[in-house]
């Protein structure tokens, strides 16, 4: 083998006519997998479950094979469509009637703020860090977590958010990004405080040092009462 061979990186040893097999396959699995998304109903990935995910994965990799090997046979693609949805009927049908089946293969809703308080423990669960969730907060419209009566992971990823009216609206961590919000180790006046990593608020004096009794992080930023702008 010739390294940075023009002609075999572009067709290796299929002819140039096979670029309009291909064309014609790729076409083919277009239409499989745009028909089994309308029959299942989505309009995109953030729609879509864990479960749902893994099946599309799964025919992407079918799509893939037809679509570019010249060895891999149209039909039993198709058999393999058919079947991926009518497993997923399946699957949808078993989940409708056992609550233990949709728990296993789509997991159950977190609740990741409660009062404007962080459920940090439940969101590490699920893999996603602050910054990610306060991201998702902020292009909400929220500045603090004060402003939030609960706050849900639902299974597909998407966060659900339900505020406290302006007159409920409690002292919260701000999380608006790092360079915005002061940190301190020592308290620099008598305030509200929220720990921020857990957002525990406390009452604390000018000079003191002290870590959070909730999850022992040193650092504190200013609650926030501002009310949320809608």
């Amino acid at each position: 083998m010739q390294a940075f061979d023009l002609h075999r990186m572009a067709l290796d040893k299929v002819p140039v006519d096979f670029l309009w097999e291909v064309a014609l396959r790729s076409v083919y699995t277009f239409v499989l997998v745009f028909i089994f998304l309308k029959i299942t109903g989505r309009r995109g990935v953030r729609q879509m479950s864990l479960f749902e995910v893994l099946i599309i994965l799964t025919l992407g990799s079918a799509a893939g094979d037809v679509a570019f090997y010249d060895d891999v046979p149209l039909l039993p693609v198709m058999v393999v469509f058919v079947t991926l949805g009518l497993l997923y009927r399946l699957v949808m049908w078993l989940m409708s009637h056992s609550e233990k089946l949709g728990d296993l293969l789509e997991g159950k809703p977190v609740i990741v703020v409660a009062d404007g308080e962080l459920a940090w423990e439940k969101l590490a669960a699920e893999n996603m860090t602050e910054f990610e969730f306060f991201m998702e907060l902020r292009l909400s419209g929220i500045e603090h977590l004060g402003q939030i009566k609960r706050a849900i992971m639902e299974t597909n990823g998407q966060i659900s958010v339900y505020y406290f009216s302006d007159d409920e609206v409690k002292p919260g961590l701000p999380i608006l990004p790092g360079k915005c919000v002061e940190r301190f180790t020592v308290m620099p006046e008598e305030n509200e405080y929220a720990c921020t990593q857990c957002s525990a608020i406390f009452q604390l004096r000018a000079g003191d040092k002290q870590l959070c009794e909730r999850c022992g992080n040193p650092e504190w930023a200013k609650a926030s009462r501002a009310k949320r702008v809608t």
